[in-house]
């Protein structure tokens, strides 16, 4: 499923709108093979209640499971590790009440070494022809490699270790922009062709990280969020939970489990 085929699940007009869940799903269950075949996405559709009604073979193994049948009918909370799953079915809700699209959404996945995994995240609300949600699309792509064929590659690279040796303290587009010797618009464009985030959350990235870590360990939260450059506590509470689902505290009681 291609990212304008996700999105015109979500935005079609009322005539090509679906009478209900059940009729959508019909269709779209005629292409599960080629989606069972895309091994680096997560793809699903959940109803207005948040439980899964199709995914593909990629989201059933990442829930531990070998089979579809067994997480159909369930929430995410219920067949993710408690690290992840409450995070995600919140997320849900805002798009099932509040018809919230997500697009390109940075998230921190946790894989069965407890050490962290990204993925870009989208999800739209369904319609039916009343115009009502009945129900959300997904699509949740592991974040690639770096691209380092790209002939921007190199300037780009001396952005990411300053990004990483910087991310304790504010880091600045006007900082970056000097050293890659580019405008601010190719430097965004070119962090999307070569690190498939833009340079905020490649800083959002290299903070969480580092969160992640210390996280493990008993040092104060408080100290957390100061050596993962956040001088407000409450800045980094709001950015960690947008990217994990969790609060730093809940995070730390969950990974102790």
């Amino acid at each position: 499923m291609t990212q304008n085929a996700f999105a015109m699940l979500g935005q079609g007009g009322e005539l090509s709108r679906p009478e209900s869940l059940e009729q959508l799903l019909s269709g779209v269950a005629l292409l599960l093979p080629m989606l069972d075949a895309i091994p680096n996405a997560a793809i699903f559709i959940k109803d207005i209640a948040a439980r899964y009604v199709l995914a593909n073979r990629t989201l059933v193994q990442r829930c531990g499971l070998k089979q579809l049948q067994p997480l159909l009918g369930k929430t995410s909370a219920e067949v993710f590790p408690a690290q992840l799953g409450p995070g995600y079915t919140e997320q849900d809700r805002q798009v099932l009440e509040q018809g919230l699209v997500l697009e390109d959404q940075l998230e921190l996945h946790l894989y069965g070494t407890r050490e962290p995994g990204w993925c870009l995240t989208h999800k739209r609300p369904l319609y039916n022809r009343q115009g009502e949600i009945i129900g959300l699309a997904g699509i949740s792509v592991d974040l690639q490699s770096a691209s380092d064929t790209h002939p921007a590659y190199q300037r780009l690279a001396a952005v990411d270790e300053h990004i990483r040796t910087h991310f304790n303290r504010r880091v600045t587009l006007a900082e970056l922009t000097r050293i890659a010797g580019i405008s601010v618009a190719q430097l965004e464009r070119y962090c999307k062709r070569v690190f498939h985030l833009t340079p905020r959350q490649m800083i959002q990235k290299v903070r969480l990280e580092h969160a992640h870590r210390l996280l493990l360990s008993d040092i104060p939260i408080t100290e957390v969020a100061l050596q993962c450059g956040y001088t407000d506590h409450s800045a980094f509470t709001r950015q960690f939970k947008a990217l994990t689902g969790f609060t730093p505290r809940q995070y730390r009681q969950a990974t102790a489990q």
